[in-house]
């Protein structure tokens, strides 16, 4: 390429950024895709207990009892309601309560005498983020507390061996450090697909495509120009969104080199603004494209290895989905930024990049080409 191609690139890149600046609704997607939306899945804790709503029907009124029902306690759950046995159902119908919890009559008499009493736990659960997780610790600590009553002392039972649990990477296991990161990586992908196609989309409605005809462009500049733009806007998005969002509002700790991941970032989005050039070449107008936008985006989120780890896959899916930008993007991304991994490990992955990006902006030129042929 001469200076005169690299400059229609630059100028008509500079173009791209300006349509970009004068249509509101696409800034308000970035910056709510890249702040609120990323704040949101890191403080919504799916995983944990937060907040359980509770009640309890006391029946015994005895000093176990009594001891069962505090030692539920925020912030994993609210303080228990006391209730009676006909406002159970009632409670749980309205969705006042996740949990019932029913003590019933002579139940420290039955513990103290050995019988094992009954606890019946009423779950509401079709809130399952909480019903599951909430299940096994309401079961824990009825045991636990009405083992302690009996024994008259707190003491762990001395086991043949010791399980020592070291958790790598998030010692406390704070699933914000994971939803947040995940949110981003999947926004990088999102955004770059739908500015790129967008934008071809509206010059196609506007008939701004037939100027650019008539310019002494080429359709592998026009391309270029639309891909080095659109990357570059999601790149710094997601540079802000990384340093003020993940690691200043929430605290996530960023353990591997920043500009690393900026460039594996920046390989994922030449394979993704290709793609989104590629399909709005195929949909016909904005409707199309966002419909198109769901089959697309939907696998390469689930499959990514993003939700599900890809081991945990049948092999043909593992297979088929390795030819997927989001799957190396997301194995890089989570090496750097949870890991602290350097080049020597994540270098396969921007090769695997750089190479499906070459395919997919190859397949986009080859489509656009044919596009504005039949435009012609």
């Amino acid at each position: 390429m001469d200076m005169i191609q690299w400059s229609n690139i630059f100028r008509l890149g500079i173009k791209e950024l300006w349509s970009l600046w004068r249509d509101p609704a696409m800034l308000f997607l970035i910056v709510y895709t890249t702040t609120l939306a990323v704040y949101s899945a890191g403080k919504a804790q799916p995983e944990t207990l937060y907040h359980v709503p509770i009640a309890i029907v006391e029946e015994d009124g005895s000093a176990l009892s009594q001891r069962i029902a505090s030692a539920f306690y925020p912030p994993q759950f609210t303080r228990p309601a006391m209730i009676g046995m006909h406002e159970v159902d009632p409670g749980l119908d309205a969705g006042r309560f996740t949990l019932v919890l029913h003590l019933p009559a002579h139940f420290q008499r039955d513990v103290l005498a050995g019988r094992s009493p009954s606890v019946q736990l009423n779950v509401d659960a079709t809130r399952n983020g909480q019903a599951f997780a909430a299940n096994g610790a309401v079961a824990q600590i009825v045991q636990q507390e009405a083992a302690e009553f009996v024994q008259g002392h707190r003491s762990a039972p001395t086991q043949p061996v010791e399980l020592v649990v070291r958790a790598r990477f998030n010692p406390a296991l704070n699933p914000a450090w994971f939803g947040s990161l995940m949110e981003l990586i999947n926004i990088v992908t999102m955004l770059s697909i739908i500015l790129t196609g967008a934008a071809l989309i509206r010059e196609r409605e506007h008939g701004t495509v037939e100027h650019l005809l008539v310019m002494p462009v080429t359709p592998g500049e026009i391309m270029l120009a639309k891909v080095w733009a659109m990357a570059l806007v999601v790149l710094v998005a997601t540079w802000v969104s990384l340093t003020a969002v993940i690691r200043w509002a929430i605290g996530v700790p960023i353990e591997g080199s920043v500009p690393l991941f900026l460039l594996g970032a920046t390989l994922h989005l030449f394979a993704t603004t290709s793609m989104g050039i590629f399909m709005a070449t195929v949909a016909r107008s904005m409707p199309q494209f966002g419909l198109l936008m769901v089959l697309i985006m939907m696998p390469l989120q689930m499959l990514s290895g993003g939700v599900t780890p890809r081991e945990s896959m049948p092999l043909w899916v593992q297979y088929g989905m390795a030819l997927a930008p989001t799957t190396h993007f997301t194995e890089l991304a989570q090496a750097i930024l949870y890991r602290g991994a350097g080049w020597a490990v994540v270098w396969p992955s921007l090769v695997w990049l750089l190479g499906i990006g070459a395919v997919l902006f190859s397949l986009a030129l080859a489509r656009f080409r044919k596009t504005i042929a039949r435009m012609a």
